[in-house]
């Protein structure tokens, strides 16, 4: 896509989605909410099309009717789902450091308790970033999208294609943390990039993107990288019959890979967190640890990585050595008797 073709797209006022409304003449100066209510009103008419979408879908097609420009519309939700989520995520932590002392019994490093000042020089450097180094390529992203046949109307993909499609990003993104993470610890680039993220030895959830720039685009590549990818092979190779990818479930992929970046940061292990239900999860428990000792357990989201490349550390790794000498010292008993 050419230069000139990108700023005829921005400045192109028609939605794709705007066929959908039966009664055209209220797009142009309705609100966002009046939009949503006409589609509420077609879909009590039997079989029509707006009968066949749920009430997400009618909100999405809503958004996209109203801001009328499908640039402008992915570039908006894209960066106000990103900050909805990321610091709506954060707050229930803050809250719990700052107002719920009786919690505070869960906490893995109970005598280190952010501060308020902290608390606040960590938001302000994270929302610079989000602003200088992740909007950019935010509001780029729809362009990109048109390219790889990435859809984005209604009605989504069934739920199962969608949970297939981010199970796997967040296995291949995960792997690619860990392999980032773990050169991000080596020598020059400990030293002049991921030292920033390791300014806080105890972790707080809005911690969770205080990084170098680098290191925040090195990352970011894996969580918007593994999706276009998975677009390109589903788009150049129909040979495979891969289902196409929605610019829906790319928005619930980011959202929840937020959310699980923000509790590894937390510094809270529940009887009632994840990892206690789901063994491979790693959760705080594992991140924690990380910041803790300033090495190991490198992986994100899940403890397997670390476990087969043997990068484990703290109490997890002694564990793992505890239980691997006593598998030893069995066998060995079995074979002399």
């Amino acid at each position: 896509m050419s230069a000139m073709d990108l700023v005829h797209q921005l400045t192109n006022s028609n939605s794709s989605l705007a066929h959908i409304i039966t009664n055209t003449s209220i797009v142009n100066h309705a609100s966002y909410f009046q939009i949503y209510e006409q589609l509420q009103q077609q879909a009590m008419i039997v079989d029509s099309f707006a009968s066949n979408l749920n009430i997400i879908e009618k909100l999405w097609a809503s958004w996209y009717i109203y801001i009328d420009n499908d640039i402008l519309a992915t570039g908006l939700l894209f960066f106000i789902v990103h900050e909805i989520a990321y610091f709506g995520r954060c707050l229930p932590w803050f809250i719990i450091d700052n107002m719920v002392p009786s919690l505070r019994k869960y906490k893995i490093q109970p005598t280190k308790i952010p501060t308020m000042q902290e608390q606040w020089e960590c938001c302000k450097t994270v929302l610079k970033q989000h602003f200088l180094v992740e909007a950019l390529p935010i509001w780029l992203f729809h362009p990109l999208c048109s390219q790889l046949k990435i859809t984005f109307d209604v009605p989504f993909p069934g739920w199962k294609v969608m949970a297939a499609q981010i199970a796997f990003f967040f296995f291949v993104e995960d792997l690619w943390h860990y392999s980032f993470h773990r050169l991000f610890h080596f020598g020059w680039f400990y030293k002049n990039i991921h030292k920033v993220h390791h300014r806080y030895a105890a972790p707080f959830g809005l911690a969770a993107e205080y990084a170098h720039p680098a290191e925040v685009m090195a990352l970011g590549v894996g969580t918007v990288g593994f999706p276009i990818l998975y677009a390109y092979v589903a788009k150049t190779y129909p040979q495979y019959d891969l289902p196409s990818l929605h610019l829906f479930t790319i928005t619930l992929w980011i959202v929840l890979r937020l959310f699980q970046a923000v509790d590894s940061h937390s510094g809270y292990d529940f009887p009632w967190s994840l990892n206690k239900f789901l063994p491979i999860w790693a959760g705080a428990a594992h991140h924690d640890e990380h910041h803790h000792y300033f090495i190991g357990n490198y992986a994100s989201s899940f403890t397997w990585f670390d476990k087969i490349f043997e990068t484990e550390c703290g109490t997890l790794a002694k564990r793992r050595r505890e239980n691997n000498a006593k598998v030893k010292s069995e066998e060995s008993y079995k074979k002399k008797i």
